[in-house]
């Protein structure tokens, strides 16, 4: 994300130290896919094709990646990539820098659903997901990474936004409980994960509050994710590992550790959804990190011990 931390560091340094950490026990991360990417983002698993979609944000590229058999496909496009999630079998649909668009993966075409931030020059479009009923929920963020600037918007299949938070700065992680009625949601600079009641009968949401705050030691929130037990696992900026939260203690309750500095998503995945897909990044790293570890930007798995659900895809007759 190129995180500008320092003065987030300072200013919220004194607040940051009141995590429980219970049941730590450390597992370590193993390569699945050498790939140099710049800014590997949006790791979301398609239970439905057994594929991992995922995105390069700078390399401005969608992956498709098959575990079986290796293959990773690679649809160029036109500028940034900030996310994606499963559409239809021959479409999926991505947040580039100015819209929201649905992504021919037969031959490349895009067609635009919604330019809601289109005369917001100093945004772009970030992390996203789909809420239980198919609706995308996709956050922008602010370009210089400074002022909360940024939205986060609801977008349902006919194309039409609403901005469901205001007053962010980089919006990443969403998720949704197994029941369907609290939703999960980080903007990186706070260090928080924020809860909400989810209504399944509108799609909205209130009583906000704080579920988690990061210690800073541990690194800056970025992607995530949900298993079965309605526990949290949140890709590391700056922390080199994924690491699972409580969100009705806020505790920390253990780390995957990662080979790579910035770690950016994650999503459950195989076909039992068993397996922790991850993915980082090489931006920001000094030449010392990237020198220790040489396979930042690619993509990472690892076997928790616990089983994911499945994602959501957009479109409400999709789920």
């Amino acid at each position: 994300m190129r995180y500008v931390l320092g003065m987030i560091l300072l200013s919220v340094l004194s607040c940051q130290n009141s995590n429980k950490k219970t049941n730590m026990s450390n597992l370590v991360a193993q390569l699945e896919f050498k790939f140099e990417s710049q800014l590997g983002e949006g790791a979301v698993w398609n239970y439905k094709t057994q594929e991992l979609y995922w995105v390069d944000i700078e390399g401005k590229a969608l992956h498709i990646y098959n575990p079986k058999t290796k293959v990773n496909k690679t649809f160029p496009t036109p500028s940034r990539i900030g996310t994606v999630v499963p559409y239809t079998l021959t479409e999926a649909v991505v947040a580039l820098e100015d819209g929201i668009y649905k992504l021919n993966l037969e031959t490349g075409e895009l067609s635009l659903v919604s330019d809601v931030e289109a005369q917001q020059t100093e945004n772009r479009f970030n992390d996203g997901k789909c809420d239980p009923l198919g609706n995308l929920w996709v956050g922008s963020m602010h370009l210089e990474q400074t002022k909360p600037h940024a939205s986060l918007y609801k977008i349902d299949e006919k194309g039409v936004a609403a901005k469901m938070v205001d007053s962010v700065t980089i919006s990443n992680g969403i998720v949704w409980t197994s029941d369907a009625k609290t939703m999960y949601y980080i903007d990186t600079p706070t260090s928080k994960i924020m809860g909400y009641d989810f209504d399944i009968n509108t799609g909205t949401i209130s009583n906000e509050r704080v579920a988690v705050e990061v210690s800073l030691e541990d690194g800056f929130p970025d992607g995530m994710t949900i298993d079965s037990e309605d526990m949290l696992w949140v890709g590391l900026w700056n922390g080199n590992a994924v690491a699972r939260y409580n969100p009705n203690t806020g505790a920390l309750i253990r780390k995957i550790e990662v080979p790579a500095h910035n770690v950016t998503a994650c999503a459950f995945g195989g076909e039992n959804l068993d397996i922790l897909f991850i993915t980082t990044a090489s931006v920001d790293m000094t030449p010392e990190e990237q020198k220790a570890l040489p396979l930042s930007g690619s993509v990472f798995k690892v076997i928790p011990g616990v089983i994911g659900v499945k994602a959501s895809f957009f479109g409400s007759e999709n789920n």
